[in-house]
């Protein structure tokens, strides 16, 4: 364990929680097994009760902050547990079985740690070792306030730095969060993405995310009035063009979503069909004493399980296209980056289509009992369906259409 680097007062965690570190006999196995099967448990002896509630986690994610999963995919070498693309992804998934909202939160704190990887500017460079450890030994929890979508934070330049102004909407994790990832344009048409400790002064985290699914994103507003960022703090600097690796950050994010949905579709087929088994009554046409029997029962969920498997297939591959492209580094080409995101697309969009399938017609095969509130089947569906209004998925259609038709690889962009 390296010792403890010296900070700026802004810096510092609030609670004392956050400031300990992750224990030297804490293991990917470890944390990855017992560990991560205690983390599912808990969270699902209260998610259907915290969906109804809506509002912030924060018992929920300092569990998290506990598991040691904050430090999963940061390299050994800087006091993480060196989990790669695989074994983050499949713990995105098995806590979006149960929880989409948290299992979100931790996913987007690790799509934070990977842009201070992927991006070209002096913290990725000289000072992106520092962020990683730093995470590692304090268990620091990261924030996104990037959305690419919402231009209303403007970066003024000042003294050896920038100013930021304005406000960034759909924040996923900011609130309770101890790093922010922003960005922000230029006066002169510029763009630029940094780091900001959410304690800065002039930072304000609001509580406002008020949607009918993913109640505990915590993806509200964050205004920023006059908050200085540093130089030293620049993932990207206005101006940088770039390269087909760090824009692999897009594709991160995407199969992100790919695999949150995904987990949704599979938390959904699991949660009916056990409710089927254990309290849905047998229609009084069917012929049979068990629901589990009926002809009609077994051939619907034998479909929705061929929608579940086809999105589990296609992500599986995706996954591994994107693991090698990483593993590229600078050698990556534009060619190969385009065909990850034509892999990610097919992804995205079949685990969109079985997380809002299957969320929805399992009413169809549960009966009207089971919309009584207690047993929250309905999570499903909402939160699928308010994730999936991410970014349009006629897009990817459209992307890989183009490129069946006339070999056009997707342009890169924060979306694609």
């Amino acid at each position: 364990m390296t010792a403890p680097v010296l900070r700026r007062p802004d810096d510092l965690p609030p609670t004392a929680a956050t400031a300990t570190t992750v224990p030297a006999a804490a293991s990917l196995a470890q944390v990855l097994g017992p560990g991560l099967d205690q983390v599912v448990q808990q969270l699902a002896a209260t998610a259907v009760r915290r969906d109804r509630e809506g509002g912030h986690a924060a018992e929920q994610r300092e569990l998290i902050r506990a598991s040691g999963l904050l430090a999963l995919t940061i390299p050994e070498a800087h006091g993480g547990l060196g989990g790669g693309l695989p074994e983050f992804y499949e713990v995105v998934r098995r806590l979006a079985r149960v929880d989409s909202a948290l299992a979100h939160v931790l996913a987007f704190h690790h799509l934070q740690l990977y842009g201070v990887s992927l991006y070209g500017g002096p913290a990725a460079t000289a000072h992106g070792a520092r962020h990683l450890r730093e995470t590692a030994e304090q268990r620091l929890f990261w924030g996104n306030a990037l959305n690419p979508a919402d231009t209303r934070l403007t970066a003024v330049r000042e003294g050896g730095g920038w100013r930021l102004q304005g406000a960034k909407g759909f924040c996923s994790g900011a609130l309770g969060s101890d790093r922010l990832t922003v960005s922000a344009t230029t006066a002169a048409g510029g763009f630029l993405i940094g780091i900001v400790p959410t304690r800065r002064e002039g930072v304000r985290v609001e509580q406002d995310w008020d949607a009918f699914g993913q109640r505990q994103t915590d993806s509200g507003t964050v205004r920023f009035d006059a908050v200085r960022l540093d130089d030293e703090e620049l993932l990207q600097v206005p101006g940088q063009g770039p390269t087909p690796r760090a824009t692999l950050r897009s594709q991160i994010a995407q199969l992100i979503m790919a695999q949150l949905y995904l987990g949704l579709a599979e938390g959904a087929f699991d949660e009916a069909r056990r409710y089927t088994a254990t309290r849905a009554r047998p229609w009084s046409a069917s012929g049979v004493a068990r629901a589990v029997d009926d002809p009609l029962v077994q051939h619907r969920y034998g479909d929705l399980w061929l929608k579940v498997r086809a999105a589990q297939a296609v992500a599986a591959d995706a996954v591994d296209l994107l693991r090698r492209a990483l593993e590229r580094g600078e050698a990556l080409t534009a060619q190969e980056r385009g065909e990850v995101a034509l892999a990610v697309a097919e992804a995205k969009v079949l685990a969109h289509r079985a997380s809002v399938e299957v969320g929805s017609q399992l009413f169809e095969l549960t009966g009207a009992r089971s919309t009584a509130a207690e047993f929250g089947l309905d999570r499903f569906w909402r939160n699928a369906r308010v994730h999936t209004l991410h970014d349009p998925v006629d897009y990817k259609l459209r992307d890989l259409g183009r490129f069946f038709l006339d070999g056009r690889i997707p342009d890169p962009t924060a979306y694609s």
